[in-house]
């Protein structure tokens, strides 16, 4: 299911755009050298859990390269994404943000590619948290601290009158994210039950906010 997913999203990304481009390497190629990348390369660490490259290069000849270039930034986007998502449903884990580029290797011949994987850490070693709007934007945590709020200086604001001005925050702890309620007025949720003080943040936390609902992804 996860290799049909992402063959689905690269088919809608470049109709219509890829089309008109003359490289003889179609999109979905890379898709699933991608994910076969990760069913290869996949790791399990000291808790049990699998992991697998979340740092990704493509490399590509001159010619094919250069007829990737007006979906370039829009390719490695939803690259990574539907990498992303194929972790999801395979039940793997990164340990920092997943990145995707394509860059140039003159000694490749038309039509062949190649690619270079390792598992990355962000700095400061935090890991990949991320939230997800409903917009389907992705907000990546890092090391430092997310504030959510009306005010227009929160990193997340939100306009809704069942919003405080500092509404909550959300930071790296001891053992991963922690989501912790400023004394809002109308609480932080997470998973539909209201926080106390702090919560530890788990893969696919639903934290809302008035009526606002973001997804926590831990990887």
């Amino acid at each position: 299911m996860g290799l049909q997913s992402l063959e689905h999203r690269l088919e809608r990304m470049v109709e219509g755009v890829f089309r008109r481009s003359r490289g003889s390497i179609r999109p979905i190629e890379l898709g699933r050298r991608l994910v076969r990348e990760m069913d290869d390369n996949r790791t399990v660490d000291v808790k049990g859990r699998r992991m697998v490259p979340n740092d990704f290069v493509l490399l590509l000849s001159p010619i094919d390269h250069s007829s990737f270039n007006e979906i370039e930034t829009a390719l490695t986007t939803e690259l990574a994404e539907a990498a992303r998502e194929y972790a999801r449903e395979e039940a793997y884990h990164f340990i920092g943000p997943v990145h995707v580029v394509l860059n140039v290797d003159n000694n490749l011949r038309t039509g062949r590619f190649g690619i270079m994987s390792q598992l990355k850490q962000a700095p400061g070693g935090v890991g990949a948290g991320s939230l997800v709007l409903p917009s389907g934007e992705r907000v990546g945590l890092g090391e430092h601290t997310t504030t959510v709020g009306r005010l227009p200086e929160s990193t997340i604001t939100i306009d809704d009158g069942n919003v405080s001005r500092e509404h909550a925050r959300i930071a790296p702890g001891a053992n991963g994210y922690v989501a912790t309620d400023l004394g809002s007025t109308n609480g932080t949720l997470v998973n539909g039950v209201r926080i106390v003080g702090q919560q530890q943040l788990a893969d696919g936390d639903i934290i809302s906010f008035g009526s606002t609902h973001l997804r926590f992804e831990a990887s």
